[in-house]
């Protein structure tokens, strides 16, 4: 599957889309995620972090910048690591903070406002957009790579 779109009428719709994401991650991938304020990119986050086994609180790294999770992907301990790039003011940030260190081909790392940290960021593996529409969202996820289609073919979700 090259796309995915599907309407997520509420926060529930977008809790399972972050678990069915959890469920068709491997070690490495790169997530970008696009949308504007309020849209639910730090909710699929959560979503995604909490099903793939965290149990602590998930924290929006709007501040911080990044904010690391230990979880496991098919079956071994990975990072994931959830970027806000949002107040960042030049891509140069992004490499001053050492975080190009971060993707490494191990870890999972999942960029929102990544167009803040262009042309220095990794290409995506997945592409996330997600639109406010009406009370709910549309999403539309795009594999970009070999890996972001292996990854959109794992894709189990069922709203409900």
């Amino acid at each position: 599957m090259q796309s995915f779109k599907a309407y997520l009428p509420d926060e529930t719709a977008t809790a399972a889309l972050g678990a069915a994401l959890a469920r068709a991650l491997q070690p490495g991938l790169v997530i970008y995620l696009h949308g504007d304020l309020g849209a639910g990119k730090t909710a699929l986050t959560r979503a995604l972090i909490q099903a793939a086994g965290h149990t602590g609180t998930v924290k929006s790294p709007t501040y911080t910048l990044s904010e690391p999770y230990r979880v496991t992907v098919d079956g071994e301990p990975v990072n994931v690591i959830h970027y806000d790039l949002y107040r960042m003011s030049s891509p140069e940030e992004f490499l001053d903070a050492g975080f190009r260190e971060d993707f490494d081909g191990k870890n999972v790392c999942i960029v929102e406002w990544p167009e803040k940290g262009e042309p220095v960021l990794p290409p995506p593996d997945v592409r996330v957009l997600l639109e406010v529409r009406g009370h709910g969202r549309e999403v539309e996820l795009k594999a970009l790579s070999q890996p972001g289609l292996l990854c959109l073919n794992r894709l189990a979700y069922s709203p409900s």
